[in-house]
């Protein structure tokens, strides 16, 4: 039978999921006044997340910075994630400019670091009951409202009633389920594996991504020397993968333009992956209940976003609820702010990437942005930028943007074009 856990409110917050999303809302929730019950179904304090491209991408900078988790992450080795991409018309370098500020960043990590590392600083914040080994199994309601969660622990089931339950509970989320949150499914027809390499050289030593049109790979510089090597190929190619997932995932990189020397490489861990990752957008908030991280949207791993979306979702929540959470304003009326914004700052990005995530080619768009980025070099920080999600749509494809890609365009074909009074030799005069 299921006990209440006080007859009021034990805690201000109830957040399911103690990975990065949760951890952090926890936080900054605690610091801005709530008291929080931070779940975690699993027991061990060093859980972390296995299948993710263990990238923070620069749009999570100032929540890390706020979160005082920099000089942490640094002190455990976190890599600065500069990166370059090929394209069939070269390669994308962004560079900054000669007399301007550094390119943003933020770092690559793996979850084995980071996720212990979020955990212990959201454990050690006032304000914050970090209960391991709690798995959220339902809701409770009241009067069309979530006013709690009924959780399995080593103990038994326990009901623990809060104003507010968040959802960091992953694409899976048992509390959107719980709500009969509304989604939307998008299929991804690619599917994606990856694995740990240790002593794997990279050009420049930084990130290095292939847009092959339609298939991908990215190779990720880590903490402790470790590179992250990912695939992602067009579901054609899954039949050869399922026979044997080994030889088609080497052969794959090794076929790549300029690629990693895996073989005198040493490889760390298994080849692991999934054959079906859906994108999925859920409403992200009901009456006492919000969502985060990939419980709210669940991103295409092809750009690795995810964790900087989890850290920036958690931010927007606790900005928005804090007050109201901890019983000092309009609870919904702050749920609905929270929801404006997640979908204003992540609609159109999640859009486009639904749109790629059918494994076409790139579009007359997008065929003219990465051409004219792999050409010029303020086109390259413009598309840094939009990579970053430092940018949105809106902007990457603004008017003034696409005209600048045209001009660089139409100036290189110019300069490649035969010159009939030198000889027919291009762009010699």
């Amino acid at each position: 039978m299921t006990k209440p856990e006080s007859p009021g409110y034990g805690h201000d917050v109830v957040i399911s999921g103690a990975s990065l999303a949760g951890s952090a809302a926890a936080i900054l929730l605690a610091r801005r006044g709530a008291r929080v019950a931070l779940l975690e179904r699993r027991s061990d304090p060093e859980a972390y997340k296995v299948l993710c491209t263990h990238s923070l991408t620069a749009n999570a900078y100032p929540v890390l910075d706020e979160l005082g988790l920099v000089p942490a992450l640094e002190e455990a080795g976190a890599v600065r994630n500069t990166a370059r991409w090929w394209t069939r018309w070269g390669w994308i370098e962004p560079r900054a400019a000669p007399a301007g500020p550094e390119l943003p960043y933020a770092y690559n990590i793996r979850r084995a670091t980071l996720d212990p590392l979020i955990r212990s600083r959201a454990a050690q914040t006032p304000g914050v009951d970090l209960l391991p080994g709690h798995r959220v199994t339902g809701l409770v309601r009241e009067a069309g409202r979530t006013v709690g969660v009924r959780v399995s622990t080593p103990r038994g089931e326990r009901e623990i009633r809060a104003r507010l339950v968040v959802g960091a509970d992953g694409r899976d989320s048992a509390v959107a389920r719980s709500a009969a949150l509304p989604a939307r499914r998008y299929e991804n027809t690619r599917f994606g594996y990856l694995a740990h390499f240790r002593g794997l050289p990279l050009h420049g030593g930084i990130g290095q991504a292939w847009f092959l049109e339609p298939d991908m790979a990215y190779a990720f510089p880590n903490d402790d020397g470790v590179t992250v090597l990912a695939v992602l190929p067009d579901k054609q190619r899954l039949p050869a993968f399922r026979e044997d997932l080994e030889g088609s995932f080497l052969d794959f990189v090794r076929a790549l333009p300029e690629a990693p020397p895996i073989d005198s490489a040493e490889r760390i861990s298994k080849i692991i992956g999934t054959v079906d990752y859906p994108l999925l957008s859920r409403e992200p908030t009901a009456p006492g209940v919000a969502l985060i991280g990939d419980a709210a949207l669940t991103g295409d791993p092809l750009w690795g976003v995810g964790c900087g979306w989890a850290l920036q979702s958690a931010h927007w929540l606790a900005e928005a609820v804090a007050p109201a959470a901890a019983g000092r304003g309009d609870l919904d009326r702050a749920l609905a702010a929270y929801a404006r914004t997640h979908r204003r700052r992540l609609r159109g990005h999640q859009s486009l990437a639904a749109d790629y995530a059918r494994a076409r080619p790139f579009n007359p768009g997008e065929r003219l942005m990465f051409s004219a980025a792999a050409r010029d070099e303020a086109m390259a920080r413009h598309m840094h930028l939009f990579a970053s999600r430092l940018i949105g749509p809106l902007r990457f494809l603004s008017p003034a943007a696409l005209a600048r890609a045209a001009a660089v365009n139409i100036r290189h074909r110019a300069a490649a074009a035969p010159d009939p009074a030198a000889g027919g030799r291009p762009g010699a005069r």
